[in-house]
């Protein structure tokens, strides 16, 4: 009887401990989804604070985009605040499809790929970004999810 309740014990604790590891990487997925919304989404409310907390603050962050092309550091990416910032910029919608996103074995790296549609205005003129395809990589860092790669591209007509 007790060998018996030993084994149900070890068979109840590895059916839990295999769920386990499916459980966290669908919330580390949310979370990479989360981040990846923001990383667009903080320019509707154009906050800066929410912007800086997802994107890798240190000489290590790279950023490839068709305008200005190539941006590598935070004190790089930050020049670019003015332009957010300006009056004349006004965020209308962002649309992400096909979204895929993948958790390394640890679940401490994610890259992913989605198409974007990026609608804006710039002095009441549109200043779109559509059918973008849109790559990166984020890093688990101190329990959150950080952007620490990007690429922008248009795919030829």
């Amino acid at each position: 009887m007790v060998r018996l309740k030993i084994l149900y014990i070890i068979l109840f604790l590895s059916i839990c401990s295999c769920s386990r590891p499916t459980e966290d990487k669908n919330i580390d997925r949310a979370a990479v989804e989360n981040t990846i919304n923001a990383s667009i989404g903080w320019a509707k409310n154009k906050d800066f604070k929410l912007l800086y907390s997802i994107i890798s603050n240190d000489s290590n962050y790279i950023e490839v985009d068709p305008n200005p092309g190539l941006i590598r550091g935070f004190n790089e990416f930050k020049k670019n605040e003015p332009f957010w910032n300006s009056p004349n910029f006004k965020a209308i919608r962002y649309d992400i499809r096909d979204l895929k996103i993948n958790l390394s074995e640890r679940g401490d790296v994610a890259w992913f790929y989605c198409i974007l549609d990026d609608v804006n205005e710039w002095k009441g003129e549109p200043a779109n970004w559509l059918n973008t395809r849109w790559t990166g990589v984020l890093e688990k860092r101190n329990g959150n999810w950080i952007i620490v790669q990007m690429h922008f591209s248009f795919a030829k007509s």
